[in-house]
């Protein structure tokens, strides 16, 4: 099979699937909660009760931004499967220590395990004992063997943990980030330039690590 990144009908072939991930919101999920962005591949903000939240996806890690175009493509799928706008589920596991709320989260499936049987994400393994491990590793498996998105590469993709390790251990002599300069929000001017940079490398934009850099410039 080629190894090049699903194309956009393929994508939506991907999309009309509903394997292994088909599911109830279980028993004790929250009430519903409106999607107003997707960040990334495992990071979405929803409105509930009022509140907008920032929601990281239990017991999966996608590609970070930077793993270009894996990452694009993960939040490309992502904002399919949960478009502005729609009502979810999530089913809270705990807290990180950015004070995001960490959950699976449904719309009639289980979306997190949904972003991991079509190679969106892999599963987290250091924090998968919240949810059903089987489950995940099963769907991960298949995933592998039918070459879906990361695991299109021979083996998958560097693992998002070790590619976050090899960035923060690549300090520049200056003590800047890559470009050999640190930007305030402030003064690069638009949200999309903003965006632009943190797929460069420059991830201090991104203070809350919710995938977006200096939401401030969002209108």
């Amino acid at each position: 099979m080629p190894r090049r990144v699903l194309a956009a009908s393929t994508l939506a072939v991907a999309l009309a699937l509903l394997p292994m991930a088909m599911a109830q919101a279980p028993v004790g999920a929250s009430p519903g909660a409106t999607v107003i962005s997707v960040g990334d591949g495992d990071t979405i903000r929803v409105r509930m009760n009022g509140k907008p939240i920032t929601v990281r996806l239990a017991c999966i890690d996608a590609p970070e931004t930077a793993q270009s175009p894996y990452g694009q493509q993960s939040r490309r799928y992502l904002q399919q499967r949960l478009p502005v706008g729609s009502t979810v589920t999530l089913e809270q596991k705990t807290s990180d220590r950015y004070g995001r709320l960490v959950a699976e989260v449904f719309n009639g499936i289980n979306i997190n395990l949904a972003m991991v049987e079509d190679g969106q994400a892999f599963v987290y393994r250091q924090y998968l004992s919240d949810c059903d491990a089987k489950e995940y590793l099963d769907a991960e498996y298949r995933a592998s063997r039918r070459r879906y998105g990361v695991w299109q590469v021979e083996g998958g993709i560097t693992r998002p943990w070790d590619f976050r390790k090899g960035r923060s251990a690549a300090v520049i002599p200056d003590g800047t980030t890559p470009g050999g300069r640190r930007y305030r929000c402030s003064e690069i001017g638009s949200y999309a330039r903003a965006q632009e940079l943190l797929r460069q490398g420059h991830t201090y934009l991104d203070s809350n690590k919710d995938g977006e850099a200096c939401e401030s410039l969002r209108r």
